[in-house]
């Protein structure tokens, strides 16, 4: 099968740079555009930055239909391990749904630190087409975002089996909260239209992280990546890695 097309601007993101990489997972529906942002500024200080497109994502709503969790799971995976071949230590950053994808990945491989930006347990507004396949496709609003001179490259629809893929990772993930001890910076904005707040003190309450800190963003939405707190996550990002790395050659 010919593979699809992908969007400009939707394409993965690898930036080389030092020793310390940083993985950055977009959301469902989303695309790396929507972290390039980020990427290019972390790169910028030096970091090695690689933001992969997930399966199904960033190319035509027949393809996102196919795709499986299991395959967004093994694309960060693949996504780390890239990164692990050339630098010492990996920090990995997921917003929304990719917030989850670096939660999964957490408690597999011995990440530096985990950043979640309004990481997704749940979305209640999909909740209505669990186990439905009927309609075939969901019409989609406007990204959530705050911020009304940037766009983010989505799909205008998305497919119910793709929804019931998020539903399930969602899922997933929450039953592994418990099993993460690497330390974490949550990113939340208290107004957010697509993922509950409380996703975010969820995952702060169940983690068995010992360094553990929440963030609000009170000037963004949902896709916070791409809104008025951009910078400040950038900013308070880098704090958070390089205390880390500090602390890790201390120890080491």
């Amino acid at each position: 099968m010919k593979a699809a097309m992908v969007i400009p601007g939707a394409e993965s993101l690898f930036l080389p740079g030092n020793s310390i990489g940083i993985l950055i997972c977009h959301g469902f529906n989303g695309t790396p555009q929507s972290v390039r942002y980020l990427g290019e500024k972390f790169a910028a200080k030096g970091f090695t930055v690689f933001a992969p497109r997930l399966a199904g994502h960033g190319t035509n709503e027949g393809e996102m239909e196919t795709s499986h969790y299991q395959e967004w799971i093994q694309d960060v995976e693949m996504a780390y391990a890239k990164l692990k071949r050339t630098c010492t230590k990996v920090f990995a950053i997921g917003q929304s749904m990719g917030g989850a994808l670096v939660l999964d990945l957490a408690t597999k491989v011995a990440c530096d630190g985990i950043l979640t930006i309004n990481a997704a347990l749940q979305v209640p507004e999909y909740e209505i087409y669990r186990n439905q396949l009927v309609p075939r496709f969901i019409p989609e609003g406007k990204p959530d975002i705050k911020d009304d001179t940037t766009k983010e490259v989505t799909y205008d629809q998305v497919p119910s089996k793709a929804i019931n893929q998020l539903l399930d990772i969602m899922e997933h993930t929450s039953q592994l909260l418990k099993n993460i001890t690497c330390p974490i910076l949550l990113f939340h904005s208290p107004e957010d239209h697509v993922v509950p707040d409380l996703c975010s003190y969820q995952i702060y309450e169940t983690v068995m992280s010992s360094d553990k800190e929440m963030v609000p963003l009170e000037n963004s939405y949902h896709v916070a990546s791409l809104d008025h707190d951009k910078d400040h996550i950038i900013e308070r990002s880098c704090q958070f890695i390089q205390k880390q790395s500090k602390r890790a050659t201390i120890a080491s």
